[in-house]
């Protein structure tokens, strides 16, 4: 049986090009996705993918598990690629570890406020510390040149993950160099999204930063392509 298409959903402040170092290695066909889960569905349909695996980034785990609870019909499992996952019934800014919520003080107050600017630029140092620091230097400065902004909004927004059916398989890849969302603080999301119906989550480990997909793009594939096949 042919894998099934794995959906790329990028992270905060990243595009569809932080997964273009892995999808060459990819066994199957891909969506890479720029927005949040309606027009995440809407592209999927375009694409005239009926069933898939959808895999999330960082940020991008807000937007994989509303589509799960949209249509938990099609999508084959869920793959948390060092996602932000909050605690049941809590938003992006109870889930984010203390330093960050340090990094990042300004948008998530202007997030409280309800408002709609985006976080603004990140420095290439911030960046490098968050982002880069397992690359080499053309991956690091492939990154730089294309990081860009977020909307603060959805930092503050409550989410739930109870339309997600029990029996929806989830798969969380923990990266292990990660200066963005230490270990221990991906054991503590893990364990939020040990909340969601089932509560059961595999754990796959990686020897990589936060950019997984670009400082190890064949070793993600890898996992992904497996995820796939077995689905």
């Amino acid at each position: 049986m042919a894998p099934l298409p794995l959906v790329l959903v990028h992270g905060g402040a990243h595009g569809a090009w932080c997964w273009d170092p892995t999808v060459s290695h990819l066994d199957g066909p891909v969506l890479t996705i720029e927005d949040f889960a309606a027009s995440t569905i809407a592209d999927i349909d375009a694409a005239g993918f009926d069933r898939f695996v959808l895999v999330g980034h960082s940020m991008g785990g807000l937007t994989i598990s509303e589509v799960a609870a949209r249509v938990p019909e099609r999508v084959a499992r869920l793959v948390y690629v060092s996602c932000i996952v909050p605690p049941e019934g809590g938003s992006s800014i109870d889930a984010l570890p203390a330093e960050l919520h340090e990094m990042t003080s300004n948008a998530i107050e202007e997030a409280r406020r309800g408002g709609t600017n985006p976080i603004g630029d990140f420095d290439e140092g911030t960046a490098t510390y968050m982002f880069c620091n397992d690359m080499t230097d053309e991956q690091q400065r492939f990154v730089l040149d294309r990081i860009g902004t977020e909307v603060v909004g959805v930092l503050a927004e409550a989410v739930s993950r109870q339309r997600i059916p029990p029996s929806l398989p989830k798969t969380y890849v923990k990266l292990l160099q990660d200066q963005s969302l230490s270990p221990p603080d991906q054991d503590r999301l893990i364990a939020n999204l040990r909340e969601s119906p089932g509560g059961e989550v595999d754990v796959i480990e990686l020897d990589s930063a936060h950019d997984a997909m670009v400082s190890h793009p064949e070793e993600l594939a890898a996992v992904l392509n497996a995820l796939a096949a077995q689905d």
